[in-house]
């Protein structure tokens, strides 16, 4: 059995045994159990009633959270021409096409976050399917990162876009936050990401569509919250 940390103990203590939470007092008990020196990231989990050997029911996409994530991202643009310098204005870390999609093949670089191109460029990008897939850095056009509007994406990102992605379970995760932010925040990020998921509800589901929403820290515990209290 995992041995648990003083300070995890000490936070578990702070949490009812059995008790769902509303999601007010979710997020302010997320940043009463931090754990770490750090200024952790706040992560949202909901475990969802899906089929994701259907088609239908492998939900992935992107939220804009209104308050971000925290963390800048350092974003590349595959582009040329117009959509290239669109990119540089927006505030685009690199841009590139072939220069640099050789130097992600021949230098193993990967010095960025999020990698947006635009749809005449994914052709060239295919053959790097192997090294960018795996490290979830393949732009998809459900995730808005193939796009011919590429100021619009680079600035989505930089403002605080998050991806998200049902796994084989049909878990869905996500970074809300960290815990410097106020509790305020925490909640409209959370509020923003649970709603974005109870929209893409597919219509095939049946009986209940979200089983459990639990916020946690990075190495702390989980706060489950109650599902009803995101219908108001």
């Amino acid at each position: 059995m995992k041995k648990r940390s003083k300070k995890y103990i000490q936070a578990l203590e702070k949490l009812e045994k059995g008790k769902v939470y509303s999601k007010e007092e979710a997020v302010k008990l997320v940043k009463e159990t931090s754990v770490s020196k750090f200024d952790s990231s706040v992560e949202v989990a909901l475990r969802l009633n899906l089929d994701t050997k259907k088609a239908d029911q492998q939900l992935r996409g992107a939220i804009v959270l209104p308050h971000g994530t925290g963390k800048t991202k350092r974003v590349l643009v595959i582009a040329r021409g117009e959509n290239a310098k669109k990119a540089k204005d927006a505030g685009a870390d690199y841009v590139g096409d072939v220069d640099m999609l050789e130097k992600i093949e021949k230098e193993n670089w990967f010095d960025f976050d999020v990698m947006i191109a635009t749809p005449d460029m994914m052709p060239l990008l295919g053959k790097l399917g192997k090294l960018l897939g795996p490290k979830g850095l393949m732009p998809n056009p459900k995730t808005g990162t193939v796009t011919l509007d590429v100021e619009k994406a680079v600035n989505e990102v930089k403002a605080g876009r998050v991806t998200y992605r049902t796994d084989s379970f049909g878990n869905v995760h996500g970074i809300i936050g960290k815990t410097s932010f106020t509790e305020e925040q925490l909640l409209d990020n959370l509020n923003a990401f649970v709603g974005t998921i109870l929209k893409v509800k597919p219509a095939t589901v049946k009986g209940d569509y979200i089983k459990n929403i639990s916020v946690a820290t990075t190495m702390g515990p989980g706060i489950k919250v109650q599902i009803n209290s995101f219908d108001k």
